[in-house]
């Protein structure tokens, strides 16, 4: 069961490839996301399921550091990441669609899913949760996009 889920999309001036290149360079993303400080490898070479990686981000004026894990590729048009903290399971699915411009330049339209469930939920975690949701997702939704933007940018440069 999910208990939150957020998605949102973005159209970039660029070639799916070029977006793949900057959404699959773990290393490079220190430097494209704004809100990432910090990217440590763990395991794996290059990007393919299996590859785990440490990544601080400043969130809501604080840092926080979370171990992610490419769990799903689809190369060139999909990639799902998975991370757990505090008794929670959460998964990032990115997807990109190929669109052509009215002028024939390349763009392409991508899609940013994120979601996350309770573990073993507790009645007190259950209402917590109700409570702070439209800000949790509030929050989300300004990182997503920041992301999102941060992504375009490097893509659309080159």
């Amino acid at each position: 069961m999910t208990d939150m889920a957020l998605t949102l999309e973005r159209s970039i001036n660029a070639a799916p490839d070029a977006v793949w290149r900057v959404l699959t360079d773990l290393e490079g993303s220190e430097a494209v996301l704004s809100g990432v400080t910090r990217i440590e490898r763990l395991a794996g070479i290059g990007y393919s399921i299996g590859t785990r990686w440490r990544e601080t981000r400043t969130m809501l004026g604080r840092e926080a550091t979370e171990e992610m894990e490419v769990v799903g590729i689809d190369e060139g048009r999909s990639t799902m990441i998975a991370a757990e903290t505090g008794g929670m399971a959460y998964r990032t699915e990115f997807t990109l669609e190929s669109a052509a411009q009215s002028d024939g330049d390349a763009q392409t339209l991508l899609r940013m899913r994120f979601s996350g469930s309770y573990l073993s939920p507790s009645w007190l975690q259950r209402t917590m949760a109700k409570l702070t949701a439209r800000l949790g997702l509030a929050a989300m939704r300004k990182v997503m996009q920041q992301d999102l933007d941060d992504i375009a940018a490097a893509a659309e440069r080159g």
